[in-house]
């Protein structure tokens, strides 16, 4: 299928503002519109922003109808999600693929929001963007390497070029050495494996694979990219780029493998270029990733090839 680029964001554009996940905090969504207002946006909400629905941002219903209808909407620029929680793979099934891929427009989350983007993406081509959302991210302060990296990531039509970690942090670790090229895909450990079987499983052949999640003992780790090696997806990347793994070490005084030691002897006998512990996911310092443009994994790292956005 052939790329769609969305068209770049620009101060005194309309953002529409979406909980497909669960209900957000309303000081921190409160908090993270006004921090995009006043880097020049207008703000316009979905109606399941502050809505709730047990776990959910309201009901399934509602929140694929404000994916349509910010799609749909001429006055919408951009689309960013209030948080991730749970809830986005019960909208699969709901939402409108043909007008989606007729009004491309920038699209942003991470998390649970994984889902959306691999529907997304594998059904009409449009590039979306793995990044900072409004409650999660923006209502907090967001640091300048995330907020940079978001804005030139959906203003500038230009490749990224190297994705290098925030200053004062460790480089990433090569896992396995090499080079590989291919579109950039992936997202959430967790929502990746919970799609395949689905029509909705991830399609990795011959790409690059990113993952990340937080808050999972090494163990669950471990159990999830087993099933991604038993569906055949590691073995038809290209290679594969992992975040920091956040929350996700072993318990104190426990037996346990480390997260590292998982990452090491599930992945380290792939023959394929394999990097860790670059900033892209549940850490308040993010990398915006976008899916579906052109890319290349080496020892130096991650370097994005192709302008995600146009003119």
């Amino acid at each position: 299928m052939n790329i769609i680029k969305p068209k770049r964001l620009c101060p005194g554009h309309t953002l529409g503002i979406i909980a497909p996940a669960s209900p957000g905090d309303k000081g921190a969504a409160e908090a993270g519109m006004a921090f995009l207002e006043t880097q020049g946006f207008t703000i316009k909400l979905g109606k399941s922003v502050f809505d709730a629905w047990g776990d959910l941002a309201g009901p399934d219903l509602l929140r694929a109808e404000d994916i349509n209808t910010m799609f749909a909407d001429p006055q919408i620029d951009g689309i960013i999600c209030l948080r991730g929680g749970y809830g986005t793979m019960r909208l699969l099934n709901l939402l409108d693929y043909a007008l989606i891929k007729k009004n491309p427009k920038v699209f942003v989350g991470y998390s649970d929001i994984t889902a959306l983007h691999l529907s997304i993406n594998q059904r009409t081509g449009l590039a979306t963007f793995h990044g900072p959302m409004t409650a999660s991210d923006f209502g907090k302060n967001p640091p300048d390497y995330t907020w940079n990296a978001f804005r030139r990531a959906v203003t500038a039509p230009e490749p990224l070029g190297l994705i290098a970690n925030p200053p004062d942090t460790p480089s990433p670790i090569v896992i396995t050495p090499g080079e590989a090229a291919g579109t950039l895909t992936g997202g959430n450990l967790s929502l990746i494996a919970a799609t395949l079987g689905t029509p909705y499983e991830i399609d990795t052949r011959g790409k690059l694979l990113f993952l990340e999640d937080v808050g999972e003992a090494p163990y669950r780790i471990d159990r999830m990219l087993t099933q991604l090696t038993l569906a055949g997806k590691l073995a038809d990347a290209a290679g594969i780029v992992l975040d920091v793994f956040a929350g996700c070490q072993e318990e104190a005084d426990s037996t346990s493998f480390s997260v590292e030691e998982v990452l090491y002897d599930r992945l380290g006998h792939l023959q394929k270029p394999v990097l860790y512990k670059l900033y892209f996911g549940h850490t308040p310092l993010k990398a915006t990733l976008p899916i579906g443009v052109r890319a290349t994994l080496n020892n130096e790292g991650l370097s994005i090839l192709e302008a995600a956005v146009t003119e």
